[in-house]
């Protein structure tokens, strides 16, 4: 993998337009342990770009230093145009954020917690209203708009939570592991919907762990034991490890993993 090379200056490392995220040997060390050991590389606008690892790997001590929410032992980054140390509020008004429980309030209704987090999110009340239509109208909600978020099926959940992370149209939308416990349909359109996101403009960081989706990705990395041990396009790895699905390319990569907790 190619990636920033150590030493370069300053201004240069923080110019290039079109690289959204760009780190550089970013570490994060708990006592002796190194939970992600100078990990490089780089992710574009309006790209998709799968985040790969099994448990114990590294990948959510990466995803929390990315997001600002956890400060790096080590190494450097820059997201959306602000450095990791320096400007962490700036860069979470820059990104947005779905986790695994989809982050929404269950006992508030749908169109409260469209308008909480976009509050949250610095909207304007007037773009607020707006937004708040268009995304009940996009949804197909409007019957189910003053409905408590705890009585809907978990893929409408999945799918409002999705929404509510990029209605500030943000730069980056970090979505970790956003399709456990649904079906397979549901997964397939949830992927409709981040691929209409990208359309957008909208970088799209996305974890997961099943490897057909990795397959939607425009590049994948896949962590071990907090290394990258590869990042290409699927295609690429595929024909580079002679294996016919990225399934095989991360057994390949992942049987000598030592970790087991992440």
């Amino acid at each position: 993998m190619e990636g920033t090379k150590t030493g370069v200056a300053e201004n240069n490392f923080l110019s290039a337009s079109e690289v959204v995220i760009r780190t550089d040997k970013l570490t994060k060390r708990f006592g002796d342990f190194i939970a992600t050991n100078e990990i490089t590389f780089e992710v574009y606008a309006g790209e998709i770009f799968g985040f790969l690892g099994a448990n114990g790997a590294g990948k959510t001590t990466a995803m929390k230093m990315l997001c600002g929410l956890s400060r790096p032992s080590s190494g450097r980054a820059v997201i959306a145009g602000y450095d990791i140390y320096k400007d962490t509020e700036r860069i979470k008004k820059k990104i947005g954020y779905m986790s695994q429980k989809f982050s929404l309030y269950e006992d508030l209704t749908v169109m409260e917690n469209i308008r909480f987090f976009g509050g949250i999110y610095g909207l304007s009340n007037k773009h607020l209203q707006k937004k708040s239509h268009e995304l009940i109208e996009t949804l197909n909600l409007q019957n189910e708009a003053n409905l408590m978020v705890a009585s809907l099926p978990l893929g409408w959940k999945q799918k409002l939570a999705f929404s509510v992370a990029v209605m500030h149209e943000p730069r980056i939308v970090f979505l970790d592991e956003p399709t456990g416990g649904v079906d397979p349909i549901t997964r397939r359109q949830f992927w409709d919907l981040i691929y209409s996101t990208a359309d957008k403009g909208i970088t799209i960081f996305v974890t997961t762990h099943y490897m057909d989706e990795a397959e939607y990705c425009d590049r994948v990395s896949i962590m071990v034991d907090g290394v990258i041990e590869a990042l290409d396009t699927p295609a690429n790895l595929k024909r580079r490890y002679s294996v016919a699905s990225m399934d095989e390319v991360f057994y390949h990569l992942a049987r000598g993993a030592k970790r087991s907790v992440d």
